[in-house]
């Protein structure tokens, strides 16, 4: 990145900016001065030892906005040493991955002391993230210039400065000319193509490109889905005993693509160092509180909270709560089919083309407010994790999960599942199937980026008019860059990428037997969704910090779980078809005792694929068992050694005593 701001000729040698930080406008200079000495500090008097100037001097804050935005960068050495303590893997010379530390270094693949371009940008983007949130109070009992802030040791000031509001963001910063180069290679030319999966792990890190690798992967995934759905829905509408082949298919399908993208997962990550990346003892999350005390396994002092009190609020609160917002989400469910019911009279009385339209009415206004819903219940949702108090950010994250995912999945699914087995309509079941998904998709797309591009380049236009028309005499290029990226929207993380996916999911798979173009409008909408995302994290939001992955977490499971359900909708649907009934005149028990043999036939099928099918491919686990046999003999060796030196020093004490 070129650095062209002259602040940086000036009081300190140049270094290449990384991160942004933004203290509030009245933040006093005591304070500025104290975070200035903690973040350039040397490790052992309790600093990060990072780079640190403010963005503009004392005569450019004259001429320009007074901005209290400041650039944090790193040596190399310092890098390279925060690279070894976070636990980075790298290539080796022999092709292994393996931990990388700082004495070994020249064993490790593309390393040279004058290269600089061993670590990515995004790995030393989190490297001093992690030394600024590692920044831990000593002896200081608040922060100073504000006595409120309080204090005690172990602490992480990064987050004491953030909650105080003293810090008002940390962000990383955009390598324009890197930027340009992926963009290139990924989005810009509308070409049918595999993205780039390694440039963007670069940029972004491993769990966005993870993210971009999935979609990728499902979108290719459901091609099979919509080729084979085509003339099902072209020929064979209303013969469901036809789409026993076509629904065992899909159930199969579901299984096998879940199964396949573990091992594809596997692979990438590896290749990447974090499959065997050591998992470090969590740190409380930011918003954690409670009484001042000693973490028994860690020894240190940290806030501790009761599991007890968190229990109470889990089960008085949180559950009746989401409890009564699901009630609320059946009875706008039940105000839509009245709408959908008023639609359908007015039309057998008129038989307008103007009423036929009208049926479609009632379908896209739930559709919308299905999605508005979702978004205001989202909120509620954050808010109550947080009031819950948990202390790991893993489990903040379970817990949100699951509250969201429940939500969304009776949202959108439970009027489909009431016209499917209540009022068994299945023209309206394809109706309302096909309107909810395209028009979710719709809006998808609209509020996620293209909407915010709009705003986005409305506001750049703004900001460089305001850089132009400057009398300072300086090249403000560096300027206006950060005050265009610190007005961005932050991305919060892969959470409602992969839900937009969960749901496509459920739609696909829930009912295919009955909406076979599900599939192919899934996949239409995914070859745009790959460029609007794209778009969104290159223009439209702040880079994200980089965060290390070894897979998509707890969304493998939310999948499968929806694969489990597809089998017993689609055995129920092709069982309640007149076709089917048609087997079975005087009895219902013999076919429902039929539909639930098969239904568990089907289900043993996908357990057995999954259990057949390894996680990870065999020569992936051969380099892991290695890398294990490797790490307990390299342990054993230490041990030796030290018992080595324990008998040295026993046998000079023995020999010391004789000759006393």
């Amino acid at each position: 990145m070129k650095v062209t701001l002259s602040a940086l000729d000036t009081c300190e040698s140049s270094f290449t900016p990384l991160v942004i930080l933004e203290l509030a406008q009245d933040v006093k200079e005591e304070t500025k001065e104290w975070l200035k000495n903690r973040i350039i500090s040397k490790k052992e008097d309790g600093g990060a030892q990072l780079l640190f100037r403010p963005l503009l001097n004392k005569y450019e804050k004259e001429t320009l906005e007074n901005q209290n935005l400041y650039l944090v960068g790193a040596s190399k050495i310092t890098l390279l040493l925060g690279a070894e303590a976070i636990g980075l893997v790298k290539e080796c010379n022999d092709n292994t991955m393996r931990a990388f530390t700082y004495g070994t270094r020249h064993n490790f693949k593309g390393f040279d002391d004058d290269n600089d371009d061993f670590l990515t940008m995004a790995e030393c983007q989190f490297i001093i993230k992690h030394e600024l949130e590692n920044l831990r109070a000593r002896d200081e009992k608040m922060i100073p210039g504000y006595p409120q802030a309080k204090l005690y040791p172990g602490k992480s000031l990064l987050r004491r400065l953030l909650t105080s509001g003293i810090m008002i963001q940390v962000f990383p910063l955009h390598d324009n000319e890197a930027l340009k180069k992926l963009e290139d290679s990924w989005y810009t030319r509308l070409t049918l193509k595999y993205q780039p999966l390694d440039r963007i792990r670069d940029y972004f890190g491993e769990t966005i490109a993870l993210y971009f690798g999935f979609l990728e992967y499902f979108t290719v995934a459901l091609i099979p889905m919509a080729v084979i759905g085509l003339p099902y829905y072209l020929f064979v509408w209303e013969d469901y005993d036809k789409y026993v082949i076509f629904a065992s298919f899909n159930l199969i399908w579901s299984t096998v693509i879940l199964e396949v993208w573990k091992r594809g997962c596997a692979n990438m990550t590896y290749r990447w160092g974090t499959l065997v990346m050591k998992r470090q003892f969590e740190e409380p999350r930011p918003g954690f509180h409670g009484v001042l005390g000693i973490n028994p396994v860690t020894g240190r002092e940290e806030p501790l909270y009761s599991s007890y009190k968190r229990q109470l609020r889990i089960y008085l609160v949180s559950l009746p709560f989401v409890c009564l917002c699901l009630y609320f989400s059946l009875y706008v469910m039940m105000i839509y089919f009245d709408m959908e019911a008023w639609a359908l009279s007015l039309h057998e009385s008129s038989g307008s083309e103007w009423t036929s339209v009208l049926l479609y009415v009632p379908s896209i206004i739930y559709a919308i407010v299905i999605e508005i819903m979702n978004r205001l219940y989202r909120y509620a949702a954050e808010f109550l994790t947080s009031w819950e108090n948990h202390r790991l950010e893993s489990a903040y994250q379970n817990h949100l999960i699951l509250k969201v995912l429940v939500f969304n999945f009776l949202n959108c699914f439970a009027s489909l599942f009431y016209i499917a087995f209540v009022l068994r309509d299945m023209k309206l079941l394809r109706q309302s199937l096909a309107t909810l998904l395209i028009t979710s998709q719709i809006l998808n797309q609209i509020m996620e980026s293209l909407l915010p591009y709009w705003l986005q380049k409305k506001h750049h236009v703004q900001v460089k008019r305001k850089v132009q028309a400057l009398k300072a005499d300086i090249d403000a290029t560096l300027y206006e860059q950060v005050v265009l990226e610190k007005e961005m929207g932050a991305y919060l993380g892969t959470f409602d990428d992969y839900l937009e996916l969960f749901l496509q999911f459920g739609y696909v798979s829930l009912f295919s037997c009955v909406y076979p173009l599900a599939a192919a409008f899934a996949v239409l909408n995914n070859f745009t969704e790959v460029n609007s995302d794209a778009l969104k994290m290159c223009r439209v939001l702040k880079r994200p910090f980089s965060e290390p992955s070894a897979n998509i977490g707890v969304w493998q499971l939310a999948f499968e779980t929806m694969s489990v359900i597809s089998v017993v909708t689609n055995c129920a649907l092709i069982g309640m078809s007149p076709q089917v009934n048609a087997f079975f005149p005087e009895s219902k028990l013999d076919l429902i005792l039929i539909v639930v043999a098969v239904e568990h036939a089907l289900l043993a099928l996908k357990f057995i694929l999954a259990f057949a099918i390894p996680d990870k491919p065999q020569h992936i686990q051969m380099k892991l068992a290695r890398l294990e046999f490797e790490s307990l003999e390299a342990l054993k060796r230490q041990q030796m050694k030290l018992m080595a030196q324990n008998l040295k020093e026993e046998s000079r004490e023995a020999n010391k005593e004789e000759e006393a």
